[in-house]
């Protein structure tokens, strides 16, 4: 059998601290973890498509829908890390980071950040990006991007960025997915947590650090990250309005 080119990997973990058991939330009548699964499916650029938890509820629910889950360590303080152990018994050229929280990602987007990065040999990891509306500029749990004329990320924040005192820029939103070269990520994940990645709480500002690069693709859908409850109704909204 061939060796997958691409694996998806979506990290779900049942005790969130603001939102418990999230993975398993029923949105419109579905869990939100197969909601993601069944987006991911939809690709037509990735192989497989497997969930990594913590907990045994979540690994039955994904059993129960007829996907693929596994169990991983509950010590893992990121996503990234739960990805990591699941690599160890997967082999593959690319892996790809869905969140969990993303019910609405749009499988048309993921085959164009693959698509865009598969044979370019120079790349070793890629994420999205959509326009920021101005009401999130302010938005301390919406992560910012600023990137260069190569759309190569220059600094991400929770805080606005750029500081607009002239001419106002593009500004761009991030979106948490992320398309890593499997033996960089690898590596990345061997690195120490960096000054800024502790500052902002933000796992990606350890691969600028360390003079890596992260090549931004322009999504053509922004989706909803689930949260908070009250993040909930507004996913079964936009379904409703679907």
């Amino acid at each position: 059998m061939p060796t997958p080119s691409v694996i998806a990997v979506i990290p779900a973990r049942y005790g969130s601290t603001r939102f418990p058991g999230k993975p398993l939330v029923p949105i419109g009548g579905i869990p939100m973890i197969q909601r993601v699964y069944q987006q991911a499916k939809q690709s037509t650029w990735i192989d497989e498509v497997v969930v990594a938890t913590d907990d045994q509820r979540i690994v039955e629910r994904v059993v129960q829908f007829g996907g693929k889950a596994v169990m991983t360590s509950n010590q893992h303080t990121t996503g990234t890390d739960r990805i990591v152990e699941v690599m160890q018994n997967y082999d593959c050229e690319w892996v790809l980071n869905i969140q969990g929280d993303e019910p609405l990602i749009s499988p048309l987007d993921l085959d164009a950040l693959i698509q865009a990065v598969y044979h370019q040999k120079q790349v070793h990891v890629a994420t999205l990006i959509v326009p920021l509306e101005e009401k999130n500029r302010q938005n301390v749990n919406i992560v910012k991007v600023v990137i260069n004329h190569k759309n190569e990320a220059m600094y991400f924040s929770r805080s606005p960025i750029p500081c607009i005192q002239g001419e106002t820029p593009a500004i761009w939103k991030h979106v948490g997915i992320y398309l890593f070269r499997r033996s960089f990520l690898l590596q990345f994940a061997g690195w120490s947590s960096s000054s800024l990645e502790k500052a902002e709480n933000l796992e990606q500002l350890r691969i600028l650090e360390n003079g890596e690069k992260i090549l931004c693709i322009q999504a053509q859908h922004d989706g909803v990250g689930v949260d908070t409850p009250e993040d909930v109704i507004k996913v079964e909204k936009i379904l409703q309005n679907k």
